[in-house]
This record gives C-alpha cells, sequence and structure tokens, in this order.
C-alpha cells in the first residue's frame, strides 16, 4: 500500500503535467485509455455487455419483464435503471443499500437513455393501463479505476442494442408467448463522455487517480445526430462559459468514435 506522502507526490505530479498539457500516462488531454467491448457474454440475461475502459471494467445485463405501467403513461413501457459498485471493484466500495455514487452512476445513464429516446417505449406496451414490458438495465462495476460514466453508458447502449424480447400474442384477454425472439424497439444511440477540469485544462475520460485531483466534473450525453440530451457535473469546482463551450465541442467530437464501437455500419 502507498504511503500518504507517496500519493500527494503522485497526485502533485498528476496535476503540474495537466497543466503543461501532458499526462502521467501518456495521453493527450482528449485521449480515451484502450476501450474494450464483449456482447453477449451473460447467457441467461436478454442482453448484456462488458466494457474495458483501461482497468475500469463495468459489466450490464439486461432482463425484459410484464408489468403495470405508470399511471400517467398507461401507454408507454418502462425503464429502470440500477447500478452496483461491487466491493470487489474498489476498496472504497462497502456491501449495503445503494451508495450516493451508485444512485448518480445509474440516474445518469438512465437520463442519456431516456431523454434520448434510445428505446420506443411506446410499442412495449401489450394493454394499455394493465400490461406493458419493463425493461431492466442492472450495472454492476467490476473494477473501479476511474470514468465509471463512460464504461456504464457505452455497456449500457451495446446491452440493449443486443437485447432480444419474446414473442406474444393477446387471446381473449391473455398473453401467451410465442416461439421465438424479437429485438428490442431501438431508434436512437447515445454516448456519454465525461471530462474533468483539473488546473483550468479539461482532460476526457480522467482515470481514478485523476479523479482524486481533478476541481470538478462534467458528463455529455449526445444522440446520434449529435444533440445534447443529458449533462451531469459533480465536484465542489466550477466551469466557466467558455470551458462548458470547449467540453461539448470535445464531448461531441469523441462520442462519434465512441459510437462506432458499438454501432456498426
Amino acid at each position: 500500500m502507498k504511503s500518504p506522502i507517496m500519493i500527494r507526490v503522485k497526485q502533485k505530479q498528476i496535476a503540474e503535467l495537466v497543466s503543461l498539457g501532458k499526462r502521467l500516462d501518456g495521453r493527450e488531454l482528449t485521449d480515451y485509455r484502450e476501450i474494450q467491448l464483449e456482447v453477449g457474454v451473460v447467457g441467461r440475461a436478454e442482453g448484456s455487455a462488458r466494457v474495458r475502459i483501461g482497468k475500469t471494467e463495468v459489466l450490464v445485463g439486461t432482463k425484459i419483464a410484464l408489468g403495470a405501467p405508470f399511471p400517467d403513461l398507461p401507454d408507454r413501457g418502462v425503464l429502470t435503471v440500477t447500478a452496483e459498485l461491487t466491493p470487489l471493484a474498489s476498496p472504497t466500495f462497502e456491501p449495503g443499500p445503494p451508495s450516493e455514487d451508485a444512485i448518480e452512476l445509474a440516474r445518469v445513464v438512465d437520463r442519456g437513455i431516456r431523454e434520448s429516446k434510445l428505446i420506443a417505449l411506446e410499442k412495449l406496451c401489450v394493454d394499455p393501463g394493465k400490461n406493458v414490458f419493463i425493461v431492466f438495465v442492472d450495472i454492476y462495476v467490476l473494477n473501479h479505476d476511474g470514468n465509471l460514466i463512460d464504461a456504464s453508458a457505452l455497456a449500457a447502449l451495446a446491452a440493449l442494442l443486443n437485447t432480444k424480447m419474446f414473442k406474444y400474442v393477446v387471446k381473449e384477454g391473455e398473453i401467451k408467448v410465442k416461439p421465438g425472439y424479437t429485438p428490442l424497439p431501438v431508434k436512437n444511440h447515445p454516448v456519454a463522455v465525461t471530462l474533468a477540469k483539473i488546473n483550468d485544462k479539461l482532460i476526457v475520460d480522467p482515470w481514478l487517480e485523476e479523479e482524486q485531483v481533478m476541481d470538478a466534473r462534467i458528463t455529455i450525453t449526445t444522440d446520434k445526430d449529435g444533440n445534447i440530451c443529458a449533462m451531469q457535473k459533480s465536484g465542489y469546482g466550477y466551469f466557466t462559459m467558455q470551458q462548458v463551450l470547449e467540453a461539448v465541442k470535445i464531448a461531441k467530437e469523441k462520442a462519434e468514435e465512441l459510437r462506432k464501437l458499438v454501432v456498426k455500419g
């Protein structure tokens, strides 16, 4: 285990290098770490994906079930996103109820999916006011080395594109399952890009030790047409208007690169 003095020395080095436009791991300020993506990794899930960004590793599984719609949206399917920060992923994660970090992670991913209208929820209605399909998106952090949001959002997108729904028919008010599956109705491809601010410099894909010295963080989710569908700022620091505009420009460019990893053709 590193001593507190060694940790502070390294953090100071990280901050000083960023001020000079460099990073401790050799990346440019707007470079991601190596990204690896696998789909269909969980046999019992309707859809699944595993994403590695550097040493950060996230697994997402999806399940489809029948249930009641929300009272104010009787003819729409339901989306629910949860996140679990497993204790094996980091010494800072503890077992028990979802932490604030887990809740924030789930909400940011949920917002990107929901506001981009990734899923055609209107096509998931079976019997208005009574039965709709519920899409469960479960995020499991397997290893935490920074930038959990981008890894989770990318894995969620890949898992949803990989999701299959069972076929059904309604006869005399009863729902009967038919043989075979059909793809989940998807109509958008949102991608989240997170930037950290360190010494007034913006960096893409902060790894864990960069997150420990950052002043603030902003996540910008854009859809397949480059429209912003969600933004989330965290940390005690601030972003100037010019920095926000710069962050948006970078996020749109990097999102196009990430989207190509998931959406082929």
